[in-house]
């Protein structure tokens, strides 16, 4: 039976005992080797009640069995729904319970805080360690080496991916097996990757970066990926001999340029590196060259859309841009309340249209609509400037977003957390420069009449309820916040007023 993704990304390689993933540890694993497990995995599922259709959250540490579950959710025609390991289990609650999940996959270590959840969710739970052990693992043991793959075509949903919320709701994209695969197809042509190419991986696989750009780019194109745990310099520079190719968020390029063993010598059999998911700043671009010879290669995406643009392999590659649009996807900068085009170099919101376009948000058919143009086009919130010859520069986040590390960030999550704290009257949560997260969190506070919040109790008094990357690294008490003649808080000020908080 025709499975879009599986058929394009795994059958090819059912019988290959090419190498697909290399571990810290020395070890190999063959493609062939790959897809076995994902097939007991996928009998695992089907054997815990899963049904095509059905959603599966994974929270559990970067692993090849980890991979292994996308695999198997897209044999066995499931939703996936991988969750970052940073999450509390308040976060993970909302999303099992939103996203409906019949199963949630985590670490065992975590299984007696998650296990209320399950149970008050009708969910499923299964456990899977690091090291490939668990409960998940067990199950799957005695299990057939081959799985018929569920029928699935092209506008059959693969995955969910939550992306945080203004109002701080966060909302189920829904990605298509079409719109994964458009754009794999899209990264392959554009970025010349071949069955020869090696990829430094060291990106979590819980964010569409690691999971839907790099391994499904791999995937179609047969390469290998060394498949690091985490980001740590000293596995990226032991490996990067042996690679051709590198994916990675701004950070992983800072950190680089700061240690000396960064040269043109280390970097000789690398013939492609890639920055996203943050703006990379132009000095770092340029530093990156001079000491290595190489020009990053900047795209820009969101995970409503995968990859919307980039700077070309072949041809310039323009610091401070994110290059020009892929082929397949249509893009214009417009006017943020007609939809109208905006002139060449004028600022105004990116939107989208293509394959590569998610299908709305998952049981929010209004908030769906609202994103949406009459014409299909998916307004980003993104604003941008596209110069003459096509190339679209970021020049800021209509809605507010904070990036840092890489990962997205609302402010007004946050604000809702600050806000029930001891004290505090009103908050405003802002993204001030970072020299190695490019953004890191801030918060300003309002304290209550007779009230002396204090940094440290603040801090600590929001730790379990919002995952690390999200919590401020300073928070601010301050008289009043700054606002317009119409009420609104100017976070501008804000930005200015603190943006030397970290140097």
């Amino acid at each position: 039976m025709p499975n879009t993704l599986y058929d394009a990304l795994f059958r090819p390689h059912e019988a290959s005992g090419a190498a697909f993933l290399s571990l810290k540890d020395g070890r190999d694993i063959s493609y062939a080797e790959f897809l076995r497990l994902a097939a007991r995995f996928a009998h695992a599922l089907s054997a815990s009640g899963i049904t095509p259709g059905d959603r599966v959250a994974l929270q559990a540490k970067k692993s090849p069995e980890a991979l292994a579950v996308y695999a198997a959710c897209v044999a066995a025609g499931a939703v996936f729904l991988p969750l970052n390991t940073a999450y509390t289990p308040a976060e993970v609650e909302y999303f099992v319970t939103d996203a409906g999940a019949r199963l949630l996959i985590c670490d065992g270590a975590a299984r007696a805080v998650l296990a209320p959840v399950a149970e008050k969710a009708g969910t499923a739970l299964l456990t899977l360690d690091a090291d490939g052990t668990g409960t998940l693992a067990d199950l799957a043991r005695s299990q057939p080496e081959t799985f018929t793959p569920a029928a699935r075509g092209p506008h059959d949903l693969a995955a969910f991916l939550y992306t945080s919320g203004t109002t701080g709701r966060s909302k189920g994209a829904m990605l298509s097996h079409d719109n994964l695969l458009s754009n794999a197809e899209a990264l392959v042509d554009a970025w010349r990757f071949t069955g020869e190419d090696v990829l430094l991986h060291a990106l979590p696989i819980f964010h569409t970066h690691g999971l839907f750009v790099a391994t499904n780019v791999m995937l179609l194109a047969g390469g290998s990926m060394i498949f690091l745990p985490g980001l740590d310099m000293d596995d990226l520079v032991a490996n990067m001999p042996r690679a051709t190719s590198m994916m990675g968020v701004p950070t992983f390029y800072t950190r680089l340029l700061a240690d000396p063993r960064l040269d043109r010598a280390l970097t000789a059999h690398m013939r492609l590196f890639v920055s996203g998911s943050a703006p990379l700043l132009a000095e770092t671009h340029r530093e990156f060259e001079a000491r290595t010879g190489k020009r990053i290669l900047e795209r820009y995406g969101m995970t409503e859309t995968n990859m919307n643009t980039s700077n070309p392999y072949d041809g310039e590659r323009r610091a401070g841009t994110v290059g020009l649009p892929l082929p397949g996807v249509d893009l214009r900068i417009a006017d943020a309340e007609t939809g109208a085009p905006v002139a060449r170099g004028d600022v105004g919101i990116i939107e989208v249209k293509g394959r590569n376009v998610f299908k709305g948000y998952w049981n929010m058919p209004e908030k769906t609509a609202q994103e949406f143009r009459p014409d299909g086009f998916f307004i980003t919130g993104d604003l941008a400037t596209m110069d003459a010859d096509g190339y679209v520069a970021i020049v800021g986040r209509a809605k507010d977003l904070i990036i840092s590390g890489g990962y997205n960030i609302y402010p007004k999550e946050i604000e809702l957390v600050l806000d029930e704290q001891p004290g505090v009257a009103e908050s405003a949560v802002i993204g001030v420069p970072h020299p190695d997260l490019g953004e890191a969190v801030v918060g300003v506070v309002v304290a209550k009449a007779g009230a002396k919040p204090e940094e440290a109790a603040l801090i600590a008094g929001i730790a379990g309820r919002l995952a690390r990357f999200k919590q401020p690294r300073r928070i601010f008490v301050a008289d009043e916040l700054p606002r317009n003649t119409m009420g609104k808080v100017q976070k501008n000020v804000l930005r200015e007023r603190y943006k030397g908080s970290f140097g």
